[in-house]
């Protein structure tokens, strides 16, 4: 746990009032006729037509916002300041991992800038070699033997990881039979999503009482139709799988391949290795477990390890290293021979490449370590800061990085969601994962304060009360954001998303 000064949320406002959408307008609404922020230098002597060719000018303007440059600089800093974000709000997300991303990372990254996908690898070694090295950084963080960085994303990852491993049944004539993949009932929904789309039916296990796999329910489910299980460790209720060798074991016995979630790994990692744990595949979410703003879309980075055994099945292009006369030099290996074939362009999300890559070297073995260790301290000191205010927790034993909560009976989990922002914080996951009722999943992360969390733990405890004392009073919140609560059914049914004049 760090113990920098954090932010100090402001108490709720009192008056029910709120600013309307309207009172913030649109940069169209600011339009005025003439105003530009920029002016083109017009050409000198020939026309537009003459130097472009009139088949490649427009008919009439685009109808673009007319303002200037201070109104549209002050526009959206205004816009940016009605935000909630993690730069300037507690962003407790649930298994989203929404940390803080020191500015040095985005530095690193712009050095990269002006590279083209296109150049010869030879006029781009030091990219490569970047490339190289985080491959070999990520095969000992996971304790794999390869690794591709093309995935775009941690599902595009799975998408990848779950192709390899039917391939491998193919190859070994087992493919037709081999035809169900395993998940707990608190997977991510991502799990049976992509097993489902590559041609698998999905079997579902439940958890026990203790918060992890029913292993006596799982090792019923397991036989030789199945190809794959799918874990995640720490799961999505925080709690380590304690039996997961059991588990690996059990899988491996009946020819099945155990897949790694590596949503979760912040929690594990400098500790402990998937691996080492038996698993097969593995896939991480860099802009989770190392560096990168996520959320609102992107952009993420799903690189996959594999086990020796699985190596040859892995997308390309893979970054090598390569014995010349003149020495040694980084190229691209577009030849494995049971290639599951290209996942992405090029060789995957670069930029956010770099930024993990500089993530790992400026916090080293020893650094990683503390991100886990702080990562699991937060959550469990805010755990039991929320069990004193009166929240029950789903399964109160010592967590990993998150945990899930709930409100007493008679409060609903979404209001109190909505309250928080009223104390300048943006809310947890909420109702996920699907198997605890009026579920609040909190995850601190490892880059906040003390200060934050007790902050946190106290805004928490004064909605508890508030609820108890005036059951309308949560039910009507926020009452200080710029939009008070949305029709969400509208919202997602009938998005806006296009001005009209």
């Amino acid at each position: 746990m760090t113990t920098a000064p954090g932010p100090t949320p402001a108490a709720p406002r009192e008056t029910p009032e709120a600013p309307r959408a309207g009172d913030f307008p649109l940069i169209f609404e600011r339009s005025k006729p003439g105003r530009r922020a920029a002016h083109p230098p017009k050409p000198d002597g020939e026309s537009l037509q003459a130097l472009l060719g009139a088949e490649h000018l427009r008919a009439a303007p685009p109808k673009l916002p007319e303002v200037s440059e201070l109104e549209l600089v002050r526009h959206y800093t205004g816009l940016a300041h009605r935000q909630m974000s993690i730069d300037g709000n507690f962003y407790p997300l649930g298994s989203c991992t929404m940390k803080y991303n020191p500015k040095v990372n985005e530095e690193a990254a712009k050095l990269f800038a002006e590279l083209h996908p296109y150049a010869d690898p030879d006029a781009v070694q030091g990219a490569l070699e970047l490339l190289y090295n985080l491959q070999r950084d990520l095969a000992e963080i996971t304790g794999m033997d390869a690794v591709t960085l093309q995935p775009a994303a941690g599902a595009h990852g799975e998408l990848t990881g779950i192709l390899m491993i039917r391939a491998f049944h193919e190859h070994r004539g087992e493919g037709a039979t081999r035809r169900v993949v395993i998940v707990p009932d608190s997977a991510h929904g991502t799990n049976p999503a992509t097993a489902t789309m590559v041609g698998y039916e999905v079997k579902e296990v439940p958890t026990a009482e203790s918060g992890e796999v029913d292993l006596a329910a799982f090792r019923a489910a397991l036989g030789p139709e199945v190809a794959a299980v799918m874990l995640t460790n720490p799961n999505t209720l925080g709690i380590f799988e304690t039996n997961i060798l059991e588990i690996a074991r059990a899988a491996h016995e009946v020819g099945a391949l155990l897949y790694y979630d590596g949503a979760n790994a912040n929690a594990i990692v400098g500790r402990a290795r998937p691996g080492d744990m038996g698993f097969d595949v593995v896939h991480l979410n860099l802009h989770k477990t190392f560096t990168t703003p996520h959320g609102g879309g992107g952009p993420g980075t799903g690189p996959v390890g594999v086990k020796a055994h699985l190596r040859d099945f892995l997308p390309t292009p893979i970054i090598k290293k390569v014995a010349t006369p003149e020495g040694e030099r980084f190229d691209v290996d577009v030849d494995l021979p049971h290639s599951v074939g290209r996942m992405r362009s090029f060789y995957g999300n670069f930029g956010n490449l770099v930024r993990a890559y500089t993530y790992i070297r400026a916090l080293g073995r020893e650094g990683l370590r503390g991100v886990s260790s702080a990562a699991v301290l937060n959550a469990n000191y805010l755990r039991v800061k929320l069990r004193e205010a009166g929240f029950k927790i789903a399964f109160d034993r010592v967590n990993m990085h998150e945990f899930v909560a709930q409100p007493p009976a008679g409060v609903k989990t979404l209001d109190v969601a909505k309250a928080l922002l009223d104390y300048g914080m943006h809310p947890m996951t909420v109702y996920f994962p699907l198997i605890v009722r009026e579920a609040m999943m909190i995850e601190p992360t490892e880059t906040e304060s003390l200060e934050t969390l007790d902050a946190f733990a106290a805004a928490l405890a004064d909605i508890l009360r508030r609820a108890q004392e005036d059951p309308d009073a949560l039910p009507n919140a926020p009452y200080t954001t710029p939009v008070r609560r949305l029709d969400e059914v509208k919202a997602a049914r009938k998005p806006v998303l296009r001005y009209t004049p």
